[in-house]
């Protein structure tokens, strides 16, 4: 019986360090093969390979997985798009990217509790915006309208599906038409803030959508948690919050000098 234990730790162990390891060659290879070859293809394959377990069921359960894994995509994707966006020339970036996304993979993404989902929720909506903006210097800037839709959309759903809340359908289309409402209003006027020759760029546009959908995120759970009613003293921080740091974004940090 000692020696079944010993054996099942070890091979437990043992599992633990591949998983790491993979993840590891995940985070960095999906970046530097974005950047060396210049294309996001190759990194979202890698990204794709990592979700066969989706895929590892009976066809009818396609879908369902799929939903359930729309914040790991959106994020692995927005990681090689930014590493795209970012240049072939290998920059301090690359580096954050990498680090980034391994700890995206190896500390967050396995977590399951209320706050970790809210987290890893708000994590999407900041990258997958920032990948929007980005994009949106090459090619239509309806990208950002679409991908804000599409991404508050499924940022919402990955918090409330964890709910006790079983008709959260309307909510989460209600969510992404107002963060598509958001780009759609600032889309003429993207303000993006840069950090010297790192290639770090943070769009204000994404730092906005985060704040809301934080805020939004707490008022819908105090809604659920009290069966409809509004708690001022669980809702009253969060949204001041998120207010004042909207505020303090669009009135003294929107110098044109950081237009993109």
């Amino acid at each position: 019986m000692a020696d079944y234990i010993l054996i099942r730790k070890s091979r437990n162990i043992v599992s633990t360090i591949l998983h790491i390891v993979l993840n590891i060659l995940l985070g960095v290879g999906s970046i530097f093969l974005t950047a060396i070859t210049g294309s996001f293809i190759l990194g979202f394959l890698l990204v794709i390979v990592s979700k066969w377990r989706i895929f590892a069921v009976r066809p009818r359960y396609w879908l369902l997985n799929i939903k359930s894994s729309l914040v790991d995509l959106i994020v692995g994707f927005s990681f090689v798009l930014i590493a795209y966006c970012s240049g072939t020339a290998v920059r301090p970036i690359h580096f954050i990217l990498a680090g980034l996304y391994t700890l995206w993979l190896i500390v967050l993404k396995p977590r399951s509790s209320s706050h970790a989902n809210i987290a890893q929720s708000l994590t999407a909506m900041f990258l997958g915006t920032t990948a929007a903006v980005l994009l949106s210097a090459t090619y239509d800037s309806s990208i950002i309208v679409l991908a804000s839709l599409f991404i508050g959309w499924a940022a919402t759903r990955h918090v409330l599906v964890q709910s006790d809340d079983n008709n959260f359908a309307l909510v989460t289309f209600v969510c992404g038409l107002i963060c598509a409402e958001i780009a759609w209003i600032f889309h003429s006027w993207l303000i993006v803030y840069s950090f010297g020759d790192t290639g770090i760029v943070i769009p204000q546009l994404s730092i906005i959508l985060t704040v809301f959908a934080f805020a939004f995120a707490r008022i819908y759970q105090s809604l659920i948690k009290n069966d409809g009613k509004l708690e001022k003293d669980e809702v009253m921080i969060p949204t001041i919050f998120s207010v004042l740091i909207i505020l303090v974004v669009v009135v003294w940090f929107s110098n044109p000098s950081f237009h993109l």
